[in-house]
């Protein structure tokens, strides 16, 4: 009975790379524990982490009720700048559903969705794609879920 529950306890981390249940299948590189996408952490107490790397860059997913200030560190929308400005961004699809790029794991984003494309100060680009209200244009949905794709070091 031990044995039986010994694997039953350790299965999940069997099934996922580098026993870390935030990276999907086929990753190539584990990530830290605190993860920084586009050159900042991701915000503390995201929910539903996921990551994908390979072939030099690395995919994450991650809902959060504080993407404004996320943004802002990061450098992808600098301070007092609205966020919806179209020098910093772009509207994406409005679909219901939108599937996550190939080989990320999670739950998908739901339309309609704001594309920020940006330089980190390493001079690395970065793209965040964010669920914005589908009620209200200038405001995220809450709490959001975003994709951050960016080039590892």
């Amino acid at each position: 009975m031990l044995v039986g529950g010994t694997v039953w306890l350790f299965q999940d981390e069997l099934f996922h790379p580098f026993g870390d249940v935030r990276a999907c299948e086929g990753s190539e590189v584990q990530l830290p524990g605190v993860i920084r996408a586009g050159g900042a952490s991701i915000p503390a107490g995201a929910s539903e982490v996921h990551y994908f790397t390979g072939n030099g860059r690395a995919q994450v997913t991650f809902v959060s009720n504080q993407m404004p200030d996320y943004l802002h560190r990061a450098g992808i929308v600098p301070d007092g700048k609205p966020l919806f400005d179209e020098k910093y961004g772009t509207k994406g699809v409005a679909d219901d559903e939108i599937k996550l790029p190939d080989g990320l794991c999670g739950s998908s984003l739901r339309g309609p969705v704001w594309i920020y494309q940006s330089t980190s100060a390493t001079g690395a680009g970065v793209n965040v794609m964010v669920e914005r209200s589908p009620t209200a244009n200038d405001s995220f949905r809450f709490p959001t879920r975003a994709v951050v794709t960016y080039n590892l070091p």
